[in-house]
Parts: C-alpha cells; structure tokens; sequence
C-alpha cells in the first residue's frame, strides 16, 4: 500500500510492480491500520459498472491481518449467531440482516441485526468494526462517528418497545486482550456507550480471526466501559 487519500482511494502497487487505484470502503482514519508500504489483500470485481475494478480488503501491520472493509464483518456475525457461535445472543432460529427500526414519534432508523423465535425477547444488533490499537486495547471509534451515536439512540430506545438491545464491536486484527471506548477520540459516544449500557443495552466484544479465504468468528473479550478503561 503506497497512498490513502480522499478517504475512499488507496494507490496499492500489485506483485508485478503495476500500481492500481482501489476502493477504500472505511470512512473512519484507519489510524494504526495501514502505514506505507504495508502488505495488503485486494479483492477484484469484474463488474462494469464499477469505476474501481479493486478493493481493499485488509492490510498487515506486522502481527497479521487487519480487517480494513468495514462491510464484511456483518455478514461473518450474522452466521455465527445463526449457528450458535456467540453464546450471549445464540438460540434465535430467525435472523434478519439490515432490519429497519421507527422508534414511535422519531425518526427511523437501521441496525444491522434482527434476532427472532428465541428464548428471550425479539433482539436488535448493531455490529462495529473495530481496528483501532492502542496499546493492548482495541478502541472504537477511530474517527467521531455521528452516525455511530444514532445507533445507540436507536438500540436505547429499542429496550423501551420491549426488545433485547445489544451493541456488538468485532475486534478485526490479533493484537489488543480488551475493548474500551475511544475517549479521547469521540468523548460523547464513549460516554454515550456507557449511559445506554447502564439502561440495559448489552455490549460484547468477539474477536474476528482471518483465515486464508476470509473471516471467523472466534472468542469473546472483555469489555471496559468507564473512563479511562483500558489506560
């Protein structure tokens, strides 16, 4: 990886020495995800309606991949729990991708999940991909994320029409033992974070592995929530 620029392009030169322009599908800094001259695996589409024909799917930052497409981790989660894979939210015999939310007299809303026809209560996910390191924690955001402070709105109000709610972060690299908030990134969603998970919002961590083909869904991590957390 040579260059990350207008947020979405990366100039990424291939083995034999051509350079490509591909698709960045992050909209957050990528902080401590890539770095110049990096490693990196593309994916290619021959669909020509795609301006860019590349995209970058992760990056190496020496200790092994970092998922860096913030679209593949939903799809990975949504098959884990189908099978049972995520003991907090498994025994959902229905599960539904990209469920719409209207919270009444507000304005609707998306999360990426829809769990139903378990044991407990109707269930909304919402995933985040995280890949910020600090230290031995992984943190997110990475970047102030308004739309990262809708969620939370959206899964609080969910618990008041008698849903589950859960906050779900995929930790997409092998380094980091914990998650915490990035305070000192976004203060108002770390401590929107904790305000919502006092109201009964669950938060969990699960750690994506990489395999040769693509992404697992491995153990749970631990999560620390107060300011400071994690320092």
């Amino acid at each position: 990886m040579l260059l990350r620029y207008k947020r979405f392009l990366a100039d990424i030169e291939l083995p034999d020495g051509q350079v490509v322009v591909a698709h960045v599908p992050n909209t957050g800094t990528m902080a401590t995800c890539w770095a110049p001259g990096a490693p990196v695996q593309l994916s290619r589409s021959d669909d020509p309606r795609r301006k860019l024909a590349w995209t970058l799917e992760r990056v190496d930052m020496g200790a092994g991949w970092v998922g860096v497409h913030t679209g593949r981790p939903n799809a990975v989660v949504a098959e884990a729990i189908a099978a049972g894979r995520i003991p907090a939210v498994a025994g959902f015999r229905e599960v539904r991708r990209e469920v719409v939310f209207a919270p009444p007299g507000q304005e609707r809303g998306r999360l990426d999940l829809g769990l139903y026809a378990g044991q407990t209560a109707d269930t909304l996910v919402e995933i985040k991909n995280c890949t910020l390191l600090d230290g031995d924690c992984l943190r997110f955001p990475d970047a102030v994320s308004l739309r990262g402070r809708k969620h939370l709105g959206l899964l609080a109000e969910a618990l008041t029409q008698g849903y589950r709610a859960v906050m779900l972060f995929a930790l997409n690299r092998p380094e980091g033992s914990r998650f915490a908030p990035a305070w000192g990134v976004d203060p108002v969603y770390a401590r929107r974070l904790a305000e919502v998970a006092a109201l009964g919002v669950e938060v969990l961590a699960v750690r994506l592995h990489h395999t040769p083909d693509g992404l697992e869904v491995g153990d749970g991590v631990a999560v620390e929530l107060a300011e400071g957390g994690a320092d």
